[in-house]
């Protein structure tokens, strides 16, 4: 049979408008919710170890959760001084979970988890509905053990929305290929438009295959076809326009400024340093990118972000992140792709893996290739179109066993995937080191049974299938269970144990919480902050739940200032220090909040807009995350954006709206350039120090005589 996938068996029979299989949902029904409780527990285990995870996002989250102003603009703090350097909808879940609950770990944390959850479920039904309930647990399973979704579904970074809202989209243009319904390609235009007001134009990256695959393939005539991808398209720029042309019509002076822009622009943020910066490695105000020059491989390159090129998502610095099953889904894709060369245009099977195969590459390519920040985190992007090609390819091929060519073709996909494995775990040789041996020689015996499986019984054909799964997934899994047993803090965080990253903080000043700086900023010493870390500083880490920065000079910091046992949460000095699993530390962490300092901030603090002023948002987030009150982030995260303006602050100051001004910081302005450099040196000399613990303060009430 070489016109349609398998049909040997009811497993990949088309999929109806009702329920395609009501025998196979009863069949594994009990499975799915099994391993769906499963996911949940295993990503609710040890969650408030990463306390408030990255600070930066966590301040705006309570600022959002005190003011619904802040909350509709991602504040940074609840008087409006400057926004995160994203849309807010990802801050808006934990933002209300907060109101809620209060502020503390887990209520920031838990809307992250159910979002993988839920990413999961889709996941599922997506996959379930034209192939089977075997093919979508397989999916489930490819997904919950890719390390960095266990990593990123428990952190508070966009990332987790935008990879709900992509599977989301995937699922209804997969719905509106069965009969042309209009209602399904509306549906993705909707989650695409949500998905810019996570991450902007990441959230556009599918949009070009699938888009080209529904104007192909649909089953409708080409007129309607172009008509109901126009309509998607209307429904795409209301739902991620609307936020925008409020934020670009409200009155600059009475609005937050925008953070991560130079102009007060959200526009430009999007289009410059959130846009073609994060492409051409040009984002201004950062520090640029690194896939120019050097020597890079294949097409690539090797700058500040790491190597370039079609290598990049399998070397030593993103394999062990997401590239355990990468080969073997490019080996099942291309597979299935042959095995459906001569089906229908309409052929549902055949678009469901033009679909799935289609956003992985176009995202991996886009990823392998960008020359701007770039961060290994990224990757978590991938893990549902992964998962979902490893679990459509394996159960279709599965099928045609009993051809040679294709029951080899699978043996080959898991011996490639037990050789890799083997690859990959040499990596980190001293975290389980039986293990590679374990995965290569599983590999290889599953591949030979399933390249034979044809010639077996039944039985044994099952046997060599689950060892096969078993060998594939012993590598991951064991990346994941490293990284649930880690707590992660800061703005850098991967997966997996120690050194299984080995990017670090690759020069150049930070570019921004998510992708932000190679550098390693916070205290030096103590609470307040010290310079920033040398180009070429590098975190390691130094075992599960530790994290060290090294450097070239000051501004070294050691822990990652996790919640040390006051309220809420709140960091305290001597806390322990927060970890940033597989050798990342807590890269760009805050600062640590002694309780002097606290108390200092704390008094009279209602009688002021700002209890405070710091260079730098992860500076400030500790302070406002240990205190509760407004503290102002002068420059943004990296204290290079101009806001406020030495003007405004000197006028802030004149009409008693900040109390005091935070010393050390993040550098005042990268190096003594801006309006951050100009406010400290101001600061400086006119207005009394003070101390409190180990951190220094100006009482900006209390001018020099």
């Amino acid at each position: 049979m070489t016109t349609q996938t398998p049909t040997a068996e009811p497993l990949t029979a088309p999929a109806t408008a009702a329920d395609p299989r009501p025998a196979d949902a009863r069949r594994f029904r009990s499975a799915f919710l099994a391993l769906l409780l499963v996911i949940a527990l295993a990503y609710l285990w040890n969650l408030s170890a990463s306390g408030y995870a990255n600070s930066f996002y966590s301040a705006a989250v309570q600022a959002g959760s005190q003011s619904w102003k802040a909350f509709f603009f991602g504040s940074s703090d609840a008087a409006n001084a400057i926004t995160v350097d994203k849309p807010p909808a990802a801050l808006w879940p934990m933002a209300l979970s907060v109101r809620i609950f209060g502020l503390n770990s887990w209520a920031i944390l838990v809307p992250e988890v159910l979002m993988g959850v839920a990413t999961a479920a889709v996941l599922y039904a997506a996959v379930r509905r034209r192939f089977s309930a075997a093919a979508g647990l397989i999916a489930m399973a490819v997904f919950a053990t890719t390390p960095v979704a266990a990593l990123m579904f428990r952190f508070n970074n966009p990332d987790a929305l935008l990879a709900l809202l992509m599977t989301v989209t995937v699922y209804c243009v997969l719905r509106a290929l069965e009969q042309g319904r209009t209602k399904w390609l509306v549906g993705a235009g909707a989650a695409v438009g949500l998905a810019f007001l996570a991450k902007t134009l990441q959230a556009f990256l599918i949009l070009p295959p699938l888009a080209l695959l529904y104007g192909i393939c649909a089953p409708v005539r080409l007129r309607r076809r172009i008509a109901q991808l126009a309509l998607s398209g209307l429904v795409m720029t209301v739902a991620g326009g609307w936020w925008v042309a409020v934020v670009e019509l409200w009155p600059a002076a009475s609005r937050p400024y925008i953070g991560g822009s130079q102009n007060n622009s959200f526009l430009e943020l999007t289009f410059g340093y959130n846009g073609l910066g994060r492409i051409n490695g040009d984002e201004t105000g950062s520090v640029g990118g690194g896939g120019g020059g050097g020597g890079g491989g294949m097409g690539g390159g090797t700058g500040q972000w790491g190597e370039t090129g079609l290598g990049r998502m399998f070397n030593a610095e993103i394999g062990g992140q997401i590239a355990w099953l990468l080969p073997a889904a490019l080996i099942l894709l291309v597979a299935a792709l042959v095995l459906t060369r001569k089906a229908r245009r309409t052929d549902t099977a055949r678009a469901a893996f033009l679909a799935w195969g289609g956003c992985l590459l176009t995202t991996g390519l886009v990823f392998s290739f960008m020359a701007g920040i770039f961060h290994q985190y990224y990757t978590v992007a991938l893990a549902p179109y992964l998962a979902a090609v490893i679990g459509t390819g394996a159960v279709v091929l599965w099928e045609e066993r009993a051809r040679i060519v294709w029951s080899a073709t699978l043996g080959t996909a898991v011996a490639v995937t037990g050789i890799w494995g083997y690859v990959l775990l040499g990596r980190t040789p001293d975290h389980l080191p039986w293990l590679r041996w374990a995965v290569l020689v599983g590999g290889l015996a599953a591949g030979l049974g399933l390249a034979l499986a044809g010639r077996f019984g039944r039985g044994l054909a099952l046997g060599a299938a689950g060892l096969g799964l078993a060998a594939s997934l012993a590598g991951p899994t064991a990346y994941t269970l490293s990284t649930l047993a880690t707590g992660h803090t800061g703005s850098i965080v991967t997966a997996g144990p120690a050194g299984a990253s080995m990017m670090g903080g690759r020069g150049g000043p930070g570019g921004g919480p998510d992708g932000g700086g190679g550098r390693a900023g916070g205290p030096a010493g103590g609470a307040g902050g010290g310079a920033m870390q040398p180009p070429g500083g590098r975190t390691q880490g130094t075992g599960p739940g530790t994290g060290t920065t090294t450097g070239n000079g000051p501004g070294q910091q050691q822990g990652g200032g996790f919640p040390g046992g006051s309220p809420g949460g709140a960091m305290a000095e001597g806390g322990p220090g927060g970890a940033g699993g597989g050798g990342m530390g807590g890269l760009l962490d805050g600062a640590t909040v002694g309780a002097e300092a606290k108390r200092l901030l704390l008094k009279n603090a209602d009688a002021y807009t700002w209890a405070a002023a710091a260079v730098g948002s992860q500076n400030q987030a500790s302070y406002q995350l240990a205190t509760g009150v407004p503290v102002m982030a002068v420059g943004g995260f990296n204290g290079t954006d101009p806001s406020p303006t030495l003007a405004q602050f000197k006028k802030y100051v004149a009409e008693g709206k900040i109390h005091y001004f935070i010393g050390g910081g993040m550098g005042g302005g990268m190096g003594g350039v801006g309006s951050s450099s100009a406010i400290t040196s101001w600061v400086e000399q006119h207005f009394e120090k003070v101390t409190a613990g180990t951190a220094t303060f100006y009482d900006l009430s209390r001018p020099k005589s």
